[in-house]
């Protein structure tokens, strides 16, 4: 049996850590959380060698062991606890070649704590182009450990990195700078005091807010016998420690790094002077935000009809070859059509995904950051906000999740309280069903698509929506202190199709999945109530075909009368006609009054729910998005989703909340319920203003 070492994966953001982690586990991984806290937990298995086996752990991206988020604090606080089932035998510090002088801050620390400690030198296709030199084998003597130098992107320095791994007990655990030079008096006594515990240790344990196994921080500090310090002398021994780290740092690479800047080549500084100039790179930006929701709308639409109409004709076929009864009519009528309105949309929402990872690969994102940021920062949010509110597009929740990195509390309450107007992708099944059916198909000045357009401004108007509430957030917060936006600009590269194409089957199994479970549970609850109810079916039955024998009905069409005869009196009907006074006003009637209410668990639920009760209400082999086309306005005789209605409907998921996991997941971060309801309660009453005013003025 092969034996297995906990191994952690930590460097500073953008050194390729991610890509390190999926060269070595591919898509032998799993992401999770961390007990009792939202920090996203990646771990996968690297088979290092035919008896050995390497648990990966990917730590969030830390700048040192100064922890000033809970991202952070897990990185120190799996390092400190021996006791945690984690623990690593062998950590692994990932830098890259172009900023090694910063990244090796990190591992110093790291290699401070005695663990065995690697250092992986990414990046190294990068060194001819940018003129780099490095002597790998006088670094490790200095530096005292063993130096792996790779390049994800071109797949080389991993059976190297392996064969070091495998030998992790050789690594020698020899500090890089002995602690007590920082101020020998003070550590002096603290060894005193602590005579068993080891000395760097101690002074992370007292100078961060973390767990320490047995001996914690409150123990420490209660030792009458040593003297502790104020909290501006220990923040000025910390500063000391910092320039102590980079005098030994600039020591270490004096003699072994050469960088000749005359014989590089530069793109990166030409690229920047475009893409983050103040009038040209929003122009860039919006028009590459233009042309992905076009490519959306045309790429995708092919796939999407497929399997629209497969999943008409599973049912269809589910109808004729299954037993005829209730469990069959559940199937066919309830949870297929169901999941078909959701799983349409996995080709748009693989292209989002696909597109925002080829951003995030490239390097560009971080310019947008930038970019925006000159925007925000004039509104109450901090520059730290701007990462949450663009990876907000993608979902809500790990967007808010995001806000730790945010030390001001203000900031970050603001900041989790606006997110949600973010387009996210949940809205994009409403959103794209909803512009097809009411936007024309109509080219805006020859070479633009109006139904694109629409959607661009949709994802405007959930930025601008954003930014108006944090303005006022701001002015009834009443934040005082700001905190500095400080990002790393990565070098622009050619995206890594494996990262890429993990991205997005990852993220849009998510989306599936997590989505597929409540629409599942939900199309079975929706035609139970929309199946029965407390009257008597077939006596009614009787009644219409009494009522209708002189009409000259034809058979499909009689059956299409009683199906919406039921579907009215059912359970799900009686609820819809008690809220239609409710919903009418703004151009809707009972059933998308229901879907409303039960898009409540999530905002994709829409299209479902409605796929679920026109299924039970007609026995036509239809697409939704055709069924949808035929709906009629029963007081005026026009077609129920038109210009007005819809217009109607995309603003009212544009600004209602409508997702019961983003509100729990605020409640967790937030620790109060106070906040979500006021988000909820406040966000529900602008989207149905602005729905009401919105059908009014356009019907």
């Amino acid at each position: 049996m092969a034996k297995q070492i906990n191994v952690a994966l930590v460097g500073n953001p953008n050194t390729g850590k991610t890509s390190v982690f999926n060269r070595l586990t591919g898509l032998n991984q799993k992401v999770g959380n961390y007990p009792g806290i939202t920090v996203e937990k990646k771990q996968g298995i690297c088979k290092i060698k035919r008896n050995l086996k390497a648990h990966i752990i990917d730590l969030p991206g830390t700048y040192s062991l100064n922890a000033s988020s809970l991202d952070e604090n897990v990185v120190i606080e799996l390092l400190l606890n021996k006791k945690d089932k984690d623990f690593p035998d062998l950590a692994i510090v990932v830098s890259e070649i172009e900023n090694l002088k910063r990244n090796l801050l990190l591992f110093t620390q790291i290699k401070d704590l005695k663990i065995p400690t690697i250092l992986v030198i990414n990046m190294a296709d990068r060194m001819e182009r940018k003129a780099i030199s490095l002597d790998v084998e006088n670094l490790e003597k200095k530096l005292k450990t063993r130096i792996a130098l790779i390049s994800s992107r071109n797949n080389t320095g991993f059976e190297e990195l392996k064969e070091i791994i495998a030998n992790y007990k050789a690594l020698p655990i020899e500090p890089c700078l002995n602690a007590s030079v920082i101020d020998p008096e003070y550590f002096d006594r603290l060894q005193k005091t602590f005579p068993n515990e080891d000395l760097y240790k101690l002074w992370l344990v007292i100078t961060q807010d973390v767990n320490f196994g047995v001996l914690d921080r409150n123990e420490i500090m209660g030792v009458t016998s040593f003297k502790t310090e104020s909290e501006s002398h220990l923040k000025y021994l910390q500063q000391k420690e910092t320039i102590k780290r980079y005098q030994f740092i600039n020591k270490a690479l004096k003699e072994t790094l050469i960088i000749d800047k005359d014989r590089a080549k530069d793109f990166r500084s030409r690229m920047d002077r475009i893409l983050t100039h103040k009038f040209w790179g929003y122009i860039i930006f919006f028009a590459i935000l233009f042309l992905i929701f076009q490519s959306i709308f045309d790429w995708s639409s092919y796939p999407m009809d497929f399997i629209d109409s497969s999943f008409v004709s599973l049912s269809e076929w589910l109808k004729l070859n299954l037993p005829a009864g209730d469990f069959t009519n559940l199937i066919s009528d309830g949870i297929i059509p169901g999941l078909g309105g959701i799983a349409m949309f996995i080709p748009q929402i693989a292209f989002l995904f696909l597109f925002i990872s080829v951003l995030e690969e490239s390097g560009y994102m971080s310019r947008v950051v930038f970019l925006m940021d000159r925007i925000m920062r004039r509104f109450g949010l901090s520059g730290k906000s701007v990462v949450p509110l663009v990876s907000g597009t993608a979902c809500a929740i790990p967007a808010i999740m995001a806000t730790r990195n945010i030390e001001n509390w203000k900031e970050r309450i603001i900041t989790i309280l606006v997110t949600p107007f973010i387009t996210c992708s949940a809205r994009l099944p409403v959103y794209l069903i909803i512009i097809a059916l009411v936007i024309p198909e109509e080219p805006v000045l020859g070479i633009f698509s109006l139904q694109g357009l629409t959607l661009l401004g949709l994802y405007l108007l959930g930025f601008g929506a954003a930014i108006i509430a944090s303005y006022t957030l701001d002015r009834y917060l009443k934040i005082k202190n700001k905190s500095f936006f400080i990002i790393e600009m990565p070098n622009y590269k050619i995206p890594l199709i494996k990262n890429v194409v993990i991205n997005v089957v990852e993220k849009t199994k998510a989306f599936v999945f997590g989505a597929g479970k409540i629409i599942l549970a939900i199309s079975i609850i929706l035609w139970v109530l929309a199946s029965y109810g407390p009257g008597d079916f077939n006596e009614a039955k009787a009644i219409i075909e009494e009522q209708t024998i002189n009409d000259g009905l034809n058979e499909e069409q009689l059956e299409s009368k009683i199906s919406s005869f039921k579907l009215e009196h059912s359970y799900i009907g009686i609820i819809g006609k008690g809220i239609e006074p409710l919903v009418q006003p703004l151009g809707y009637d009972w059933k998308i009054g229901i879907a409303l209410i039960s898009s409540f668990a999530a905002r994709e639920v829409f299209v479902g729910t409605l796929a679920t009760i026109y299924s039970v209400e007609s026995d036509d082999q239809e697409t939704i998005k055709n069924r949808m086309a035929k709906e009629v306005n029963r007081s005026t005789g026009a077609p129920l989703f038109n210009m007005a209605s819809g217009i109607s409907l995309l603003l009212f998921y544009a600004f209602a909340m409508q997702c019961m996991s983003t509100l729990a997941i605020v409640k967790r971060e937030t620790n109060s319920w106070r906040w979500p309801l006021w988000q909820l309660v406040s966000m529900s009453i602008v989207a149905y203003i602005v729905a009401l005013i919105a059908y009014q003025l356009i019907k």
